[in-house]
Parts: C-alpha cells; structure tokens; sequence
C-alpha cells in the first residue's frame, strides 16, 4: 500500500542520505504542487505535472546505490521517494485512467488486452507509465535492486476496475483467444497434437489433453510459459470436435522426482528472484489462461462499452478435468480451483504457501473459502496449511483419488462420464453455477483490490526476505 510521508519529514530524510539538495528541493517543490490539486486539469497539463515528479524521482532513486547495496539512511530516503511518486501517480490515475481507457480502445470498439493496453498506454503518458523498452532493461536487475517501475502499472489497472462499464470490457478482451491461437487450429484439427514452447497439447477422442513441460522447474509457471498454455486452452476450447479439457503435468527428471509427474510447483521462485517475472504475467495468467478454464472464451464479434452489464455470460466453455500428480503448489493449486473435477494420485497434495512467498495466490483469496469455508482458506494462505489429498480437508476440492497405477483409467471413466451428456447442457449448467459463485461483477470489485495490492507485494523487500529464507533462493540458478 501507499505510505503517507509527512511533508516535515520529506526534506530532512532526503538530506541525510547526501542526496543533491537542489534536487531534492526540485522534486519536493514538485510534489507539493501536485498536492495542490484538488481536482483534475486536462490530461496533458496534468500529465506535465506528474511526469516532472515521475522523471525527477527516478533520477534521484538512480542515484542511489543499487537498492540491495543502499544502508538504512539510502533505503529510508529511496523509500521516501518511492512512495511520493507512488501517492502522485494514484491521483493521476483516479482522474484520468478511465479516460485514457476510452480514448486507447475507441469507447471499448477496439480490444486491447492487458499487455498491449500497458504499452499503449505509456505511450500517450510518459514518464508514468513505464515503457515495454524501460522494462526489458530493468529486467536484467535482479528483483531485489528494482526500484519499482511497474508500480505505477498496479495503480493504473486498479483504477480501471473501479469503472463497472471499463473493468467488464477488459475482463471480456482478456477472454478473447489470442491471435496465435488461430495459427495453430488447422494444424491442431488435421493432427490432433500440437508441441509448442513447454506445453504439449493433444486430441483424444472427444477430449483435448494439456501437459505442462515446464520440465527443469517441475512444471512450475512463468512468463515463459503462459502464453503456450492460454494458446493451448484456446485450441481445446476453439476445436469444434473437443467436448472436455483434462490438464495435467509432464513427467521430470529433477533427482527428486525422477520419472514421475508433477503437476505443478506453482510460480517460478527462481525466475522470481531473479527479475525475470512481470507484473504483467499475473494479470494476464489470471484473467487469460486462468479465467478461460473457468469461463471459456469470448465469442467473436464487435464489442463497447455500452454493452449491458448484467446480461448473461456468452462465452464458449468445455468442462475441465485437472490431474494432480505428486503436488499441486500455488498457482497449480489455484487450477483446482477452476477445473470441474479433480482426480488426484493417492499420497499427492495441493498448498498455497502464499505467506512463504510474500505475493497474493492470484485469484485463490476469492474462490477458495468457497470450497473450504473462510476459517480453512485463511489456514491455507496465511499459515501455510498443506492438503493431503486423502484428509477430509483435501477433498473438499478433491472428486477422487487414485492409485498411481490407476490414474490413466481413473481418467478415461471419468472422460467417458462426462462425455456421456450433451454440451448445451453442461455449458447452461457452469454459467448457472458461476451466477451464484462468481459472477463477472464480482470478479471486478476483486480485481480492484488484487491489481494494485499485488503490483506492492511483487516489489516489497518481504518477498525477497522470503525467497532468501524459505527456497534458499540466494543459491538457485537460471
């Protein structure tokens, strides 16, 4: 969250990290005439104002020390700084970001997606939204000498989703299969398998199989993998012949898991601790791949922001079957939470050890008490409960469970069953059942909360303290 500074203590913690004084004064003049403002001024002469305190900011964090190498008094005054640009920024957004959104999509008639909408956006407001260039440099750092530049894109979605009308559109954009999708599905219907990037995907019958290769990190997702899953989930949903989704996790040769499958380890620690996971990726992960497992995908054809809000959900959707193998962590965890059953191998287990990584569990503070109760989901994300899949606790997400031997049939009953009835009214049946459980309003208001709260814990101190004490993290290598 933003930290309020004091404008008494602003000038004197500048000081004592030996920080240019004229500068310093610069920016602090700059900020406090931005505090001035109690209403918005257009966009381009507000854009002049915080743009200044932006650029003069980071010319003030750059230099300081590398943000790991600062003492206490640098780090004190980055801080300072930090969370001025940070609190200016927040105004900015609240008056303008609904405006920016309309102008960049023409009234909702041009989709942007989350990625492409960011860039666009840094375009028409430089200096305040970081650049995609600005970011592939700051990723070369690693994530304990970032600075913060992709605060401001937390900021800027988060006062998106305040906009009913705003935060429906992106969440329907971010339904719409990816270009991409569309390159693969001649290749996809005539061969029934398609090998992309850490992702196979494979037609068996009626039933569309997606096995996570991310082999080296058990599986685990990043920004390497999530665009070769949500292409996978597009085909499974897009393929007319496909009438169910199963996911399941390769075989590894980590020396601990050797020969065995592995769901999923959850998100990339190492990539993590190393600056090389996005902002973006949780968003795109959540409200893409994620969100079409549970959905389905936006069927094509115009769109606005004039489209009634509380009209049904139109989206072509297919039942989903996801396959625990040896673990389910973190984001695998968050799968379960999609799919419509869950058969997991006997022995096997599913956590969210959020606390352990210092970031929110994506969606899984919204759906998860709703399989467990409240009491238990807050076990499971603050006090890092771990399900054993058998325990009365794990079955609340758990539909069966299965000898390892007996996975592949466990499968094949459970495909047959499903298959067995018609598709309309399965699809009837998921939308009736999200009405009740998570409508697309409901999805919104969270993402208020998650797009900003997220944007600070991906660049707290916390979430490195975490990986250095708990995955040894100092150690891991690329």
């Amino acid at each position: 969250m933003i930290e309020h500074i004091p404008p008494n203590d602003r000038q004197p913690r500048l000081d004592a990290a030996a920080l240019p004084r004229e500068k310093t004064a610069a920016f602090l003049e700059a900020v406090a005439g931005w505090e001035k403002h109690a209403a918005a001024s257009g966009l381009d002469s507000d854009l002049q104002a915080v743009g200044a305190i932006c650029r003069q900011g980071r010319q003030l964090l750059a230099a300081l020390p590398l943000k790991s190498a600062r003492d206490a008094v640098q780090k004190d005054a980055g801080h300072v700084v930090f969370h001025l640009m940070a609190e200016a920024s927040w105004r900015f957004f609240r008056y303008h970001a609904h405006a920016l959104y309309r102008d960049l999509t023409d009234h909702g008639r041009r989709p942007l997606r989350a990625d492409e909408l960011a860039w666009r956006a840094a375009e028409r407001v430089p200096g305040v939204l970081p650049t995609e260039a600005e970011l592939r440099e700051e990723a070369e750092l690693l994530q304990r000498d970032k600075d913060g530049l992709e605060i401001n894109q937390g900021l800027f979605f988060s006062h998106l989703f305040t906009d009913r009308a705003i935060g429906s559109h992106l969440l329907r954009t971010m339904l719409r299969p990816l270009p991409q999708s569309y390159e693969y599905l001649d290749e996809f219907r005539k061969t029934g398998r398609v090998q992309l990037d850490k992702a196979l995907l494979e037609a068996r019958g009626q039933a569309g199989f997606l096995t996570f290769q991310n082999l080296r990190y058990l599986n685990a997702e990043d920004d390497t993998t999530m665009v070769p899953f949500e292409v996978a989930t597009d085909l499974i949903l897009l393929h007319p012949d496909l009438r169910l989704g199963v996911m399941r996790g390769g075989v590894v040769d980590h020396p601990k898991y050797a020969g065995r499958r592995v769901f999923s380890a959850g998100i990339n620690l190492t990539h993590i601790y190393h600056g090389k996971k996005s902002y973006l990726g949780f968003l795109t992960k959540n409200l893409g791949f994620f969100n079409k497992v549970h959905r389905g995908i936006q069927p094509p054809g115009p769109d606005s922001l004039d489209v009634p809000l509380d009209e049904p959900e139109s989206t072509i959707e297919k039942p989903w079957v996801a396959v625990i193998e040896t673990f389910a962590i973190g984001g695998g965890c968050q799968l379960l939470l999609v799919a419509d059953y869950v058969i997991a191998e006997a022995g096997s287990f599913f956590s969210l050890p959020a606390r352990k990584e210092g970031i929110i569990p994506g969606l899984a503070n919204l759906r998860l008490p709703r399989f467990t109760g409240e009491a238990l989901a807050r076990q499971a994300i603050m006090f890092d409960k771990l399900f054993k899949v058998e325990s009365p606790e794990g079955r609340t997400l758990v539909s069966e469970v299965a000898d390892r031997a007996d996975i592949d049939a466990a499968v094949e009953r459970c495909a047959v069953n499903a298959l067995g009835a018609g598709m309309v009214s399965i699809s009837a049946n998921r939308k009736a059942l999200r009405a009740q459980a998570e409508p697309m309003e409901a999805l919104r208001q969270y993402m208020v909360t998650y797009a900003r709260e997220q944007a600070f814990c991906h660049l707290s101190d916390d979430l490195i303290n975490n990986l250095e004490k708990n995955w040894n993290a100092k150690e891991r290598k690329l």
